[in-house]
């Protein structure tokens, strides 16, 4: 049996600032109920003498899915939506690591008994302050947010587990070097625990599977994992010589082993998620009982996990729950998630029992909490965006384009999957002028252009740095040979299969067009004679010439076919292809207008 994995990261914690009054926010799904004894407090003894009582509270502040965010986010990715009273809604600004901090660190403050965690995706996917510098500057704010321990998410393996490892050991990257001279990359202050990812070749974990966190005599475990399909949601070179566990395997495992050990309070971390029938972030998912107002994988997950795990930090979908799941014995179990980018925390009570080492599961609440910006900057963030943002400034700052509205990443069908379809098609011509279209995973979109203006470089002015962060995965764009029918295939891919219960609708360049009947089921939902090129019918023996990014043409996000084309050629990366059409299809005076996404008609 391994020993305990103790807490020997590096510490490099600071002292916490007396910081502005973070707003508290109506708790969701609190179960509280009387107890012997006061939680926290103190019972006197013969003498003057004090010992602890019972029950001790114990936070547990959590985060996900911050994607290098270091700056407050902009459009509807730095915004997140309140229910209020009277049953409407309003949107709040939120998010930023300087705000986040600032409110992380006044949370804390009453709080002797506090754990910080993250439920996977700090890193990837991030914007070019962050994904320039293979995201050590995130790893240095995380840091600064004294984030205790996070599992790993897809994300954490977008540039493969040797990349992984030097986020939580550090060193210079291998290629770029030292990005600061004379200062050498620390790593993570924190362990990334990765329990259900295994080594091929040695059958064991890459990273520790849990960790314990302990003080004056308070025991609790926690057990990362990401989601066992992390391999059809990422390029197949990021997880070369890796396996992935099943979740609810894994976790049940790991918490037998440390209930062997003496703990018996457990978390887990988990990236892989669920939809709350709301988007409202104080949405009351309990109002129906059970759990019934979420819905999406982590449902089954959460009802399978044993019993001896007493709540679920998770993450992967976006989401903004703070919900209860009944356990395999029928006892609801917190299950939360903190949307993603910043712009929310959690702020869990485990009410923990010295007598039986075990959460009192009943008393357990949390409440979703907006970063909001009206609170005072945290000046070590500020400091640290400072430092980042001046080596980042000769590229990002540079012009690659100009729009005349906002072109968002929205809807089933959104502008920007349109125009870097277009964009990708319109490299493919160059490429080869037998190009016949393109298409675009929605997933690779990581955010829409935003035409007023971020910094000095004035509105409409679309900048490297909003580009990358647009697109920050360093794809390729692929040429290769499909027929007709396996072109209607890939349409059909999008709605079956492993896409059937969440589908993935391409994202297709001008000239395709056809009608996606959600009314129907299954592969049925795309009408095959409805596929059309430049208004002629797909020829189901006749070969087209397909644009895509190395993603899909490896078959990820479940599109087998397109790992199956043919006549292969490799080209720049899709970045530098989106900013050269927009360069060469706009100036000042001339924009590009935000596409119509008309192409695909949607029946409901």
């Amino acid at each position: 049996m391994p020993a305990t994995p103790q807490p020997d990261h590096r510490r490099r914690r600071r002292t916490r600032a007396l910081l502005a009054t973070a707003a508290g926010i109506a708790t969701v799904g609190a179960l509280a109920v009387a107890l012997p004894a006061s939680a926290g407090e103190t019972t006197s003894k013969p003498g003057g003498h004090s010992k602890p009582s019972r029950y001790q509270d114990v936070q547990l502040l959590s985060f996900n899915d911050l994607h290098g965010n270091l700056e407050p986010p902009s459009g509807s990715s730095g915004r997140v939506t309140e229910l209020q009273a009277d049953g409407t809604t309003k949107t709040i600004d939120a998010g930023g690591v300087e705000y986040l901090a600032t409110h992380l660190r006044e949370a804390r403050k009453e709080n002797p008994y506090s754990i910080t965690a993250a439920g996977g995706d700090m890193v990837g996917a991030s914007p070019l302050i962050s994904g320039l510098f293979h995201d050590e500057p995130t790893i240095e704010a995380l840091n600064g947010l004294e984030l205790d321990v996070t599992s790993v998410g897809n994300h954490e393996f977008d540039e493969g587990a040797t990349e992984l490892a030097r986020m939580q050991n550090g060193g210079c990257h291998p290629v770029d070097g030292c990005y600061v001279e004379g200062e050498k990359f620390s790593g993570a202050d924190f362990p990334y625990l990765a329990a259900n990812v295994l080594n091929e070749k040695t059958n064991k974990p890459i990273l520790k599977p849990y960790w314990v966190w302990k003080k004056n005599g308070v025991k609790i475990g926690f057990i990362g994992v990401t989601l066992e399909d992390t391999p059809g949601v990422v390029s197949a070179e990021g997880v070369k010589g890796l396996k992935f566990k099943d979740e609810v395997e894994t976790i049940n495992k790991y918490a037998k082993e440390l209930e062997r050990q003496g703990v018996k309070s457990v978390v887990a971390l988990i990236h892989e998620g669920g939809l709350p029938a709301s988007s409202a972030y104080n949405f009351d998912c309990d109002a129906a009982g059970g759990g019934s107002g979420i819905s999406g994988p982590i449902v089954d997950i959460a009802k399978n996990i044993t019993p001896k795990v007493d709540a679920l930090v998770t993450g992967h979908t976006h989401s903004a729950y703070a919900c209860t799941i009944d356990d395999p014995s029928g006892k609801p179990r917190t299950v939360t998630s903190a949307a993603a980018f910043g712009r929310l925390y959690t702020d869990t009570t485990l009410t923990y029992d010295r007598w039986t080492g075990d959460i009192a599961r009943t008393a357990v609440s949390s409440a979703n909490h907006v970063v909001t910006r009206t609170v005072a900057k945290a000046a070590d963030m500020t400091e640290l965006i400072a430092k980042w943002n001046t080596l980042a400034a000769p590229i990002g700052n540079r012009a690659i384009g100009f729009i005349s509205g906002d072109i968002t990443n929205v809807g089933t069908e959104s502008p920007m999957g349109d125009l870097i379809a277009d964009a990708q098609l319109a490299y493919g011509k160059e490429l080869d002028p037998e190009t016949d279209l393109a298409l675009m995973n929605p997933g690779g979109i990581r955010a829409g252009l935003t035409y007023a203006a971020k910094g000095s470089e004035g509105d409409g002015v679309v900048t490297y740095a909003e580009g990358f962060t647009v697109q920050p995965f360093s794809n390729t764009v692929n040429l290769q040979d499909f027929t007709g029918a396996q072109l209607i295939s890939v349409l059909q891919e999008q709605v079956s299969g492993t896409n059937a219960a969440s589908p993935k609708v391409l994202q297709v360049s001008s000239g395709l067009t056809y009608t996606l009947d959600l009314t129907k089921t299954g592969a049925e939902r795309v009408v095959t004679d409805s596929v059309k090129l430049n208004g002629a019918a797909i020829d189901p023996a006749a070969t087209y010439r397909v644009a895509t990014n190395s993603f899909l043409a490896g078959g990820g996000d479940g599109f087998t076919t397109l790992g199956q084309g043919t006549n292969d050629l490799v080209g720049t990366d899709d970045l530098a292809a989106l900013a050269d059409y927009l360069t060469a299809n706009s100036t000042a005076t001339t924009p590009i207008a935000p596409p119509a996404a008309n192409r695909i008609t949607i029946v409901q």
